[in-house]
């Protein structure tokens, strides 16, 4: 192919959301591994959502007009809650990943989880609590929790990723504090109980190897020593955190993990790719957490990983999901 008929191919990375470094990570790796019959274009977002690219401030307008397709590399509001998948359905450009509505849906836990229920597959108990900008931690929000919820719980905020703003809390005592810390991130939290038990994750990825959806191996989280659950620093900077593939898992724990996982795809109405969460209880089953809908893609993130122990890698799938884009 001559260089003028190669496919421009726009990278889409930081943003404003807390996930900027993991994004800037994705889509540095994905620029390094880009197949050589594409052509790259670093389009980079500034924290307050300004676009560069080449190392100037543009225009997005003018950017999309320079590619053929783009890669979101986005993690995070912004970048994966269906913001910029509209703004790039507006002006017509093709692009990695599922649609706004979709992307809106998984990254809400409210109404991911809603869906999850009404389709079949198990989500841990829960409630959901709001308050308002200028409204206080009160004895009655922290009595409906208490009355709620069996100790110990999780608290997420309702939309956000990469284990933001999460906490774990096993005494009321803590609980005003985790929540303070929750509402820093989202004005609407997810409570949910505490389930211990194996922690899994698994990709899906659509049209690969001649699957519909073809999936990843399920891998387990092992977790250190004194961890509660993978938070933020399990997945990204704490190094003792390791991903154990294959899992210790059955083979009929494998079927219900993948099985959950194409599920969790199809009903949220996701495309491309995806990644879903689990934990598996010894007694009550299979439960899933949430789904991700632009998993990281770095060499030590849990896809890649799961990708490369089924004798794949990272250029053969950028170049199956940037074909599949452009197909569409």
């Amino acid at each position: 192919m001559s260089f003028a008929h190669k496919i421009r191919v726009g990278v889409l990375r930081g943003g404003p959301s807390p996930e900027y470094d993991v994004s800037l990570n994705t889509g540095k790796t994905i620029l390094a591994n880009l197949p050589d019959e594409y052509i790259p274009l670093d389009i980079w977002v500034s924290k307050n959502g300004i676009w560069h690219t080449s190392g100037l401030e543009k225009n997005p307008y003018d950017i999309l007009k320079m590619v053929d397709v783009v890669v979101n590399a986005m993690h995070g509001f912004y970048g994966e809650d269906g913001t910029v998948q509209r703004f790039l359905e507006n002006f017509g450009v093709p692009y990695t990943g599922s649609g706004s509505l979709a992307s809106a849906l998984g990254m809400n836990k409210i109404m991911s989880k809603n869906i999850f229920n009404k389709n079949g597959l198990k989500t841990p108990h829960h409630i959901f609590i709001e308050k308002s900008e200028d409204e206080d931690i009160d004895k009655k929000m922290i009595n409906t929790i208490y009355q709620s919820m069996p100790f110990p719980i999780i608290i997420k905020p309702v939309s956000s990723g990469s284990s933001f703003g999460i906490s774990f809390v096993d005494k009321l005592g803590d609980l005003k504090e985790a929540l303070k810390n929750s509402f820093k991130h989202s004005n609407k939290l997810l409570i949910e109980e505490y389930i211990n038990g194996k922690e899994a994750t698994c990709g899906v990825v659509e049209g690969f190897r001649g699957q519909n959806f073809y999936t990843l191996l399920p891998i387990e989280i092992d977790q250190n020593k004194g961890d509660v659950f993978y938070d933020f620093d399990s997945k990204y900077k704490n190094l003792e955190s390791r991903c154990k593939i294959p899992g210790n898992f059955s083979e009929h724990e494998k079927r219900q993990i993948t099985e959950a996982t194409i599920l969790a795809h199809q009903i949220l109405g996701l495309r491309h790719y995806s990644r879903a969460d689990f934990i598996f209880h010894p007694k009550r089953g299979l439960f899933i957490l949430e789904v991700n809908t632009l998993p990281e893609l770095t060499h030590r993130s849990p896809f890649i990983k799961s990708l490369e122990a089924v004798g794949g890698d990272i250029r053969e799938f950028l170049s199956h999901l940037i074909s599949t884009a452009l197909s569409k």
